[in-house]
């Protein structure tokens, strides 16, 4: 908890971005507030992979030894909250928690994630994470080679076949309703001797968020071991738009190459602003923002 109200940098969202961004700003002896909620994206999933010296960890340990070295630059506060307003101020930004404090900053970095809006098909949410998973890269390699489905339909279902193909030949999509995919898209996806389901989903069988089977509405059923799906998201807070700052076609945060929004002293890292969703990823952004802002800010006090 802190006592001051006054920073260079706010940071909403103290996650893996959020606290790389922190790490880079801190050791540049800014004073910086993190706030964040605790509810991150992948806090179902057990593992991340393919981030290199992490590789097989639980998210959650990542995050809690990262918040931990953080904490140890004295410049670095941490609030765990809820930001749900902002404004702009003569020297700056305001930013108001669910707890009714108010802090103020010069700058501002969002690096609040998205929020996945699950499918409403019973089971989804509880295997969403585990079993309904996202990614080949962060985990095709832990289900290579299993019967595995894919739950898409149209340009992205003949993209996750082609991609989750190299990881396992055993593959069967799933349109949940009527094919949108094109004759030649078909056409190629049965040359692979992918299968085509078409029947409505109404559940998924599981245990614990292990997935079992895929039931149908005509009560018929289809065992599988992993379903890759990528369901619709939005982001998962609102202030930055409030704020003024555009979004993609996509619905991301819009950054330039420097992760400064379209609204000055604005700056976003992480998921927000991109679709590669991975760790290692927001990380790195989260690190290039916190370089980027800090240039700009040296910048500014060695012109005054």
């Amino acid at each position: 908890m802190t006592d001051n109200k006054n920073f260079d940098a706010i940071i909403v969202g103290g996650s893996y971005a959020g606290l790389s961004a922190a790490m880079a700003l801190g050791r540049a002896l800014r004073s910086v507030l993190i706030i964040d909620s605790g509810l991150p994206c992948n806090r179902q999933t057990p593992h991340s992979h393919n981030f290199i010296t992490q590789d097989g960890e639980k998210p959650r340990v990542i995050a809690e030894k990262a918040k931990k070295q953080v904490l140890k630059y004295d410049t670095v506060k941490f609030v765990t909250d809820l930001a749900v307003s902002g404004s702009k101020t003569d020297k700056g930004f305001e930013i108001s928690t669910q707890s009714g404090k108010v802090f103020l900053a010069k700058k501002l970095v969002f690096a609040t994630g998205l929020k996945d809006r699950m499918l409403k098909i019973e089971g989804f949410s509880e295997c969403w994470g585990i079993t309904v998973i996202h990614c080949p890269y962060c985990h095709g390699y832990e289900v290579k080679n299993q019967k595995t489905g894919i739950l898409a339909n149209g340009d992205g279902a003949f993209h996750l076949a082609r991609l989750i193909h190299n990881w396992t030949k055993d593959l069967t999509i799933f349109t949940n309703g009527k094919s949108e995919l094109t004759q030649e898209q078909t056409d190629e996806i049965k040359r692979h001797n992918i299968s085509i389901v078409e029947k409505e989903i109404t559940s998924l069988k599981h245990k614990n968020g292990v997935v079992e089977e895929i039931i149908f509405s005509d009560n018929s059923s289809f065992e599988l071991k992993a379903i890759y799906s990528r369901p619709p998201f939005e982001q998962h807070c609102k202030i930055p738009e409030l704020l003024g700052c555009e979004l993609t076609e996509q619905g991301l945060i819009k950054v330039d190459g420097f992760q400064q929004t379209t609204v000055e002293n604005i700056f976003a890292c992480g998921d927000s602003t991109n679709p590669v969703r991975a760790v290692s990823y927001a990380v790195s952004t989260g690190n290039n923002t916190g370089v980027f802002l800090n240039n700009a800010m040296t910048e500014e006090d060695f012109s005054k």
